[in-house]
């Protein structure tokens, strides 16, 4: 009996160590998912895919604090698994939308298929979150636009188009698609600060840039609906600049 006890202890004990990092190898099991789905041309399932690894992604996070089992393990896990979800994915996404143009950029044959450029984004993604690992500033807020925004953005923007036929004009455009892939890719290591949703206190004067991100974010998606996902990405871009002072 005191043997069983023992063990059932252990294996508690390994599951409260583990259990952070468990919901972060989901996030990467459901981007790997959602990848395959995607080349396949299914980018409903991909979407799927990609708001289980948004989740999993925020709650893995929150689940270390709560158990107090954060560890360099831990975030070192996490940056590999958003490099599937949030830097492999929304490159495929961008490669997905270049493909029809081949290998024609304003009437001009290039020595190459354009839509390789897509993975300027993966590659930037990388970048970003190896930058992040090293920099000890980003824990109440980011510099750039954190990977899981801009994969909302790219993969949002792609989504509501292929549902809708909305921003036809951008997705009709291969130059304007690369101007996107090469706006993405600096924003992922700009200077810039961006809102991060970690608290320091409770104080609503502590908090205005959350608050305000937050109310505008559920107004977007109310007014615009699946149009509204990437408009939140921009609204974010914008409340982050207007309150550049107030992120600390």
């Amino acid at each position: 009996m005191e043997e069983e006890k023992s063990l059932i202890f252990a294996d508690m004990t390994f599951l409260k160590k583990n259990l952070a990092n468990i919901f972060t190898l989901g996030n990467l099991f459901s981007g790997s998912v959602g990848v395959v789905h995607l080349i396949g041309g299914d980018y409903r399932t991909a979407a799927v895919c990609i708001i289980i690894s948004l989740v999993l992604d925020f709650f893995d996070g929150f689940v270390a604090r709560l158990t107090k089992t954060s560890s360099n393990l831990g975030g070192q896990l996490d940056s590999l698994a958003d490099m599937v979800s949030f830097g492999l994915l929304p490159g495929i996404a961008m490669y997905m939308a270049l493909e029809p143009f081949g290998s024609e950029l304003l009437g001009v044959m290039m020595p190459f298929e354009i839509k390789y450029l897509a993975f300027f984004i993966t590659l930037f993604s990388c970048l970003r979150l190896a930058i992040f690992n090293i920099d000890d500033e980003q824990k109440y807020y980011f510099k750039g636009l954190n990977t899981p925004s801009n994969t909302v953005l790219i993969f949002g923007l792609y989504y509501v188009f292929m549902e809708s036929g909305t921003f036809a004009s951008l997705f009709d455009n291969p130059l304007l698609l690369l101007l996107l892939t090469a706006l993405s890719s600096w924003l992922l290591i700009s200077p810039i600060k961006m809102i991060a949703m970690k608290f320091k206190s409770l104080k609503p004067m502590d908090n205005y840039p959350k608050i305000a991100l937050l109310i505008g974010g559920i107004l977007l998606l109310i007014i615009f609906g699946m149009v509204g996902i990437p408009l939140v990405i921009l609204y974010y871009m914008i409340i982050s600049l207007v309150f550049q002072k107030q992120l600390r």
